[in-house]
């Protein structure tokens, strides 16, 4: 919270500007995704600059060329997509839990990326969102999606990886690129506001043909192996 105090005062004067901007690229008629990411881009790298956070990043190069993929990471906290953001080259939309979509900031860039809300008490609507996400990924659009369902707050452990979270990705047919987030947690949750240091890590991207043939629980059990790896070898 500390953190967060220290952003908001640094960056009072500039959080309405960022806060109109997103509103106002989200609901242009010619809505460009690129000019609205790389607009919210420049916002949260003042942001992470402003919280005293250094993100190192591994991997890039194992981003697919192209788009129309997935990104498969463990949820550690808020800050979460602000890493991904700050580090990925490429425009992603991303699933949130309905609870937080009301966020300020938050729900400001949902609508400058066209992010989707999901209830995950109601099956009927979590069907329409893997849905809609299949039918995105299909047109090109590239997405995240937390696999836990709900933030770990056991640090750099994972909880388990719910295998329906990955029905979009097996109805698409797309490149499935598994992520590891370490210390992710620390800038909002920690009571500091001393430097820190987030690392993302983007591993070997899992084409449709390995895992075609596999259910949904086997690929996320996949999944939540090969980054618990990662963090092991990065922490």
């Amino acid at each position: 919270m500390k953190r967060i105090i220290m952003i908001v005062c640094k960056m009072l004067f500039l959080i309405p500007h960022y806060l109109i901007g997103m509103n106002r690229l989200g609901k242009r008629k010619d809505y460009d995704i690129n000019a609205s990411y790389e607009f919210i881009k420049g916002g949260v790298k003042r942001l992470v600059k402003a919280g005293r956070v250094t993100i190192e990043t591994v991997g890039v190069e194992n981003i697919p060329n192209e788009d129309g993929f997935i990104f498969f990471p463990n949820h550690q906290g808020m800050f979460d997509v602000f890493v991904f953001i700050h580090s990925c080259p490429r425009p992603f939309s991303f699933v949130i839990k309905k609870e937080a979509k009301d966020i300020p900031v938050v729900k400001q860039a949902m609508c400058a990326l066209k992010a989707i809300a999901i209830d995950r008490e109601d099956i009927r609507q979590s069907m329409k969102v893997i849905t809609q996400v299949t039918e995105e990924v299909k047109k090109g659009r590239n997405f995240l999606i937390f696999a836990e369902g709900t933030r770990s707050k056991l640090g750099n452990q994972l909880l388990p990886f719910k295998g329906g979270t990955f029905k979009s990705a097996m109805k698409a047919k797309c490149p499935i690129v598994p992520c590891a987030l370490i210390d992710s947690y620390k800038p909002f949750d920690e009571k500091s506001t001393k430097p820190v240091t987030v690392k993302l890590v983007y591993l070997p991207p899992i084409r449709y043909e390995e895992y075609a043939d596999m259910k949904t629980v086997e690929i996320a059990d996949m999944v939540k192996a090969r980054i618990e790896a990662a963090i092991a070898e990065y922490n």
